[in-house]
């Protein structure tokens, strides 16, 4: 479509959303309107500008301290990518994983245009501070985004054309984004398509050096592509996949999900032993592939792979919105701030996911990540898996003793899950580590210094197992200096969208029939994310062969019809967009039974925008 004729559309859809309250479906992109769904659910001003704050110098120093790595891995692309694009006068953008703009390379002219809308380094580009742009969509979307002029939420941000790739870490976690910005009047030819190849080689280059004590294998079924961006890249800790490029995942149908559960005899019938001698590599079916394995082991203490015995990672796609972003920040603020962090949730409801996220936003992302479920340890050996032991110290000791968890984590993070459930007679010995930061292994032997940042989780109120006397008063204040409430499922404000955008995420061939996604969208979900990604990957099996699902394809308790809750985005396209946003509030406020500060929270909105909305959908 012409410059000219697909600008004329988009204004079209701005009147019709912004002015008739409508949804304007088939004008623009359907990540464009979500996006606008969302941007005006927060309560944004399409026609003010966006209220930006920026970084003071030592904020902005820090932040890009604490992203070194990152932003080292990425200078060649971004010098690369400018040079592919000098001619059309353009600015090549890197941001932290919340849009904080870290780096920009380009055009001097038309930089100085775009610091005009803030679009420079110290400045968060997410959607909840500044509206729809191919950054914050990105990062949402978890997908390449282009957001071309009058499609930017916010008035000031015509001038733009934009185009964005996330930046996934070999574990599936969102580690920034590299955006490619120039004047909306000029056309940029295949813009976005060589920002999805730079992230491609920065996403490559995070794999070296970082897995020596591991077996990484690089594969594909055509020989050209080894050695390329395109190449796969899959890493197994003995024999079980714990990280991999998109590639990799690809061309074997996996998901980020199957990082820890999937072993390498489940994909190559070609043994590790014959692979490292040169023997030729072939898939469980004997298909064969091309590839081979770097043998780069070392007997170096591993510095970023989590050492977590305790469980598989659980490496739920789980979708954060606006509010939870800010929470995450603050909560990373805290934890660089050596305050301890308590998360608290529903099973299911991604308290790991949200604490791996947290490690990786926060100083210590470069330190191990170690979890550990209190719930699943045997009781007879917990203490000696936290606090580690000296040779000898009880029947079946190793020889030589054992370090511990709590050592493991020295310099990163450690995740005590299901700490409600952790033993009373144990609960002091945590508080003294806390309290003294060092540890004494069972058996004697000295005391050993600690520095990790503590982030903590249960499902329990552990003020009413304090009460009960099940959980320690002093150890409760000490975890919980900061607290994070992850909402359950049942009360995300569109679960039609997220839904939606979870089955993209599992790579379906067909978008899910309306009828399923309102069934599904009507369920409560006791189980939450890990209930619906069930659901969802079944459901994924059973399109595999090109049949259409129906609501016949559900598990049988989804098969009787259900009223289902008016949600933003649920109605057709005609639905007025204030009925949206009046149906979100009201859902808001009846899950919080009234409180309109927890209302306000849970939507990502300020209290003061909340009451107004109330009081003016009362007045009418």
């Amino acid at each position: 479509m012409p410059i000219e004729n697909d600008h004329r559309s988009v204004l079209a859809a701005r009147r019709r959303f912004f002015e008739d309250g409508r949804a304007p479906r088939g004008l623009v992109p359907d990540a464009i309107l979500r996006s606008w769904i969302r941007c005006a659910g927060l309560g944004l001003e399409a026609a003010q500008g966006p209220q930006v704050e920026m970084l003071n110098a030592r904020e902005l120093r820090e932040a890009s301290e604490r992203h070194e790595r990152l932003r080292r891995l990425c200078r060649p692309e971004l010098e690369l990518l400018h040079a592919d694009a000098r001619d059309t006068g353009s600015v090549v953008i890197l941001t932290d994983a919340n849009g904080l703009v870290l780096d920009t390379v380009g055009d001097t002219e038309f930089a100085g245009r775009a610091a005009q809308v803030a679009l420079r380094p110290g400045v968060a580009w997410g959607e909840a501070m500044t509206g729809t742009n191919a950054i914050g969509t990105a990062l949402v979307e978890r997908r390449p985004i282009e957001v071309r002029g009058a499609e930017h939420y916010f008035v000031p941000h015509r001038i733009l054309s934009c185009y964005a790739a996330p930046i996934l870490d070999p574990r599936g976690q969102v580690a920034g984004a590299l955006d490619l910005s120039g004047h909306a009047a000029i056309a940029h030819m295949h813009a976005l398509g060589m920002v999805r190849l730079a992230v491609d080689q920065i996403e490559r280059r995070l794999f070296d050096g970082a897995f020596r004590d591991c077996d990484v294998v690089r594969v594909h079924r055509d020989p050209a592509l080894l050695g390329t961006a395109r190449e796969g890249i899959l890493v197994f800790d003995d024999y079980r996949l714990i990280a991999a490029n998109r590639h990799g995942l690809a061309l074997f149908g996996l998901d980020w999900e199957d990082l820890g559960k999937t072993r390498y005899t489940e994909l190559f019938s070609t043994t590790m032993s014959a692979l490292r001698d040169g023997a030729d590599l072939r898939g469980l079916r004997g298909q064969p592939m091309h590839g081979h394995i770097d043998v780069e082991r070392s007997s170096r203490p591993r510095a970023v792979m989590p050492a977590t015995p305790a469980a598989t990672p659980d490496a739920l796609p789980v979708l954060l919105d606006a509010g939870q972003k800010r929470r995450l920040q603050r909560a990373a603020r805290m934890l660089d701030a050596n305050l301890p962090v308590l998360l608290q949730g529903e099973t299911g409801a991604g308290k790991e996911v949200f604490a791996r996220r947290l490690h990786a936003a926060s100083a210590r992302s470069g330190g191990p990540f170690v979890a550990v479920n209190c719930a699943a340890l045997p009781e007879g050996l917990i203490e000696a898996e936290l606090f580690g032991y000296e040779d000898g110290a009880f029947t079946g000791a190793r020889k030589h003793g054992a370090a511990g968890l709590l050592r493991q984590a020295d310099g990163g993070v450690l995740f005590l899950d299901e700490i409600g459930d952790m033993p009373l007679s144990l609960q002091s010995r945590l508080l003294r580590v806390l309290q003294e930061r060092e540890v004494t292994p069972l058996g004697g032997g000295k005391p050993v210094a600690v520095n990790f940042a503590l982030v903590c989780a249960t499902h329990q109120a552990l003020d009413a197992a304090v009460a009960e006397g099940r959980f320690r008063a002093d150890l409760y204040y000490r975890i919980a200096q900061y607290s994070v409430l992850l909402p359950p499922l049942r009360d995300h404000v569109d679960l039609h969208a997220l839904i939606a955008e979870l089955w993209s995420t599992l790579g379906a061939a067909q978008a899910l029939p309306v009828d399923v996604l309102s069934r599904l969208a009507a369920h409560v979900w006791p189980g939450n994310y890990r209930e619906l990604l069930a659901v969802l990957r079944t459901l994924r099996v059973l399109a595999e062969d090109g049949v259409e699902l129906n609501i016949d394809d559900l598990p049988p308790q989804f098969r009787t019809q259900r009223t289902p809750r008016v949600v933003v985005g649920a109605g057709d396209a005609a639905m007025d967009l204030q009925q949206l946003t009046d149906a979100a509030m009201q859902d808001a406020l009846e899950s919080c039974k009234g409180n309109v500060s927890a209302a306000a929270r849970r939507l990502g909105v300020s209290r003061s925008t909340l009451y107004r909305r109330v009081l003016a959908s009362a007045a009418d």
